[in-house]
């Protein structure tokens, strides 16, 4: 069998590639004229909400059944917001709530802005069981480690979303949440056992299916009780056998972007594409760095040629084409859902918090305007990294005269005298004022620790605020767990800080 036309065209329609850019380049819209049948965006796509609703216009000018996707799962992993930090939070804090029409709300609001924005499909909610605190790339955008709460808030999130007409999409199935290895690096291993994983991992999946998700994606997973050689992304055991066949799921399942080292560094782009939809994969993400038309080129020729030499059949192909037409032709049918209340996400972040009073030099609000030094880890590839957060900027607003620092690891490490210098540094600016510490998973990284312990021998009515999973919470003379970095927790968090919370 030759790469004809029309194969190259069914594998054009699995793809659904990234490009650089706030507007389409030209080889997104002839691909698009041409047979390609989606997009996904980055952060890098949108600047405002009018240019990216004229960015998706122009797409759909092209291609009127265009499925175009983004990651929106608020908080810490926003693409709309990136450039200013989420006016939502993330899942955990919604988790910490434990108000399942509170979440609901929340993904609608989401989905309301994704739908005028001309979105398809937002690639969320994170279904992940957060079971191991250490774990590198899921964390706070796990709804919590209880897998029947993150079951629970999976549902009401998909309900939220979906309700406006934008497809959801599970994952990182069969579950990211017990991994300490970040697979944009390398393999992680899931090693429970297959009972394990149903009452855990799958159950959230389970209950995702039963509430009508549209999309499931995968994870580069080594799930060794099914399949030890390949990651879930590229295992027939997983993605048919089990999500296709013994958990009943018909929708769209979408890849993981496919340029991470879990898949890509083994098989390459082409090679692990082809095997993704060989696996029952019915759509390939490429995002990443890889976004250019000599690589999207590769992928789609790689894909044919899988077809022409017996690895991938064309009736495997076909369909997973046609689950990526029917979930564009969803949308269509879809009407938006009901209004959200005001500032929704700010009532969220603000019902995150929890603030922990010890002794008497525990006492809210601060007595003066306070020295802030705010301790930024270096954060995973899911994260924009220029993304704003923190309390001292919204801090400052409210009470004039707050400074603020923030320190790196490379700042704490490299100083001439490491740990002892730098905290004499940041105590002699806090001489005579309150002394706010912000950390940011302070439990996995110890330089974050070593500094705040040092600060606080000194300081003992020092101030910690967590932005990240909460560790220790017996630290300081009064700490507060916003249970996440977005926008609006360090504004509910600077709040409670100046007597307004």
């Amino acid at each position: 069998m030759k790469r004809s036309p029309d194969l190259l065209r069914l594998a054009d329609t699995v793809l659904l590639p990234g490009f650089a850019g706030t507007a389409a380049p030209d080889w997104v819209r002839r691909r698009l004229a041409g047979g390609l049948a989606g997009v996904v965006l980055f952060s890098r796509n949108v600047d405002t909400p009018a240019q990216l609703a004229a960015l998706t216009s122009s797409l759909r000018a092209e291609n009127p059944d265009i499925v175009i996707g983004i990651d929106e799962e608020a908080g810490e992993v926003t693409r709309l917001e990136a450039r200013t930090g989420s006016s939502r939070p993330g899942n955990y804090a919604l988790g910490v709530v434990d108000d399942e029409e509170l979440t609901e709300q929340v993904a609608r609001d989401i989905g309301r802005d994704l739908r005028r924005a001309g979105i398809t499909i937002d690639f969320a909610p994170a279904a992940d069981v957060n079971s191991n605190p250490d774990n590198p790339v899921i964390g706070l955008r796990a709804f919590g480690a209880d897998p029947r709460l993150v079951a629970r808030h999976t549902a009401a999130w998909i309900r939220g979303l979906q309700s406006t007409g934008v497809a959801a999409c599970a994952k990182h199935f069969p579950g990211h949440g017990d991994t300490s290895v970040d697979s944009h690096h390398g393999i992680p291993r899931v090693t429970a056992s297959r009972e394990e994983l149903a009452e855990v991992e799958l159950l959230p999946f389970r209950v995702a299916i039963r509430e009508g998700v549209r999309a499931v994606m995968t994870g580069h997973l080594l799930v060794t009780a099914y399949d030890e050689e390949r990651p879930a992304t590229l295992s027939p055991r997983v993605l048919t056998g089990l999500l296709r066949r013994e958990l009943g799921f018909e929708g769209l399942i979408v890849t993981d972007g496919i340029e991470m080292a879990a898949v890509s560094g083994r098989y390459g782009l082409g090679g692990a594409s082809a095997m993704a939809v060989a696996a029952g994969a019915d759509a390939v993400c490429v995002g990443g760095e890889n976004a250019d038309e000599a690589t999207h080129a590769r992928i789609r020729a790689a894909i044919a040629d899988a077809v022409t030499e017996g690895s991938l059949t064309e009736e495997r192909l076909a369909d997973a084409a046609a689950r990526v037409r029917a979930l564009a032709a969803w949308r269509v049918a879809a009407e938006p859902g009901d209004a959200v209340p005001g500032e929704i996400g700010l009532a969220a972040a603000r019902r995150a918090l929890r603030v922990t009073l010890r002794g008497p030099a525990g006492t809210l609000p601060l007595a003066a305007a306070p020295h802030v030094v705010e301790l930024a880890p270096e954060t995973n590839l899911a994260i924009d990294k220029g993304m704003p957060w923190g309390a001292g900027e919204p801090l400052a607003k409210l009470l004039p005269g707050t400074t603020v620092a923030r320190l790196r690891e490379e700042d704490v490490r490299g100083a001439h005298e490491p740990g002892d210098g730098v905290a004499a540094v940041v105590l002699r600016q806090a001489a005579d004022r309150p002394l706010v510490v912000v950390v940011r998973d302070a439990h996995r990284h110890p330089w974050q620790t070593d500094l705040l312990e040092r600060l606080l021998a000194a300081r003992p009515d020092g101030v910690v605020v967590e932005m990240g999973l909460p560790g220790r919470t017996d630290l300081g003379a009064v700490h507060i767990a916003t249970h996440g970095a977005a926008r609006v927790c360090g504004q509910a968090a600077a709040e409670v800080l100046a007597g307004l919370g």
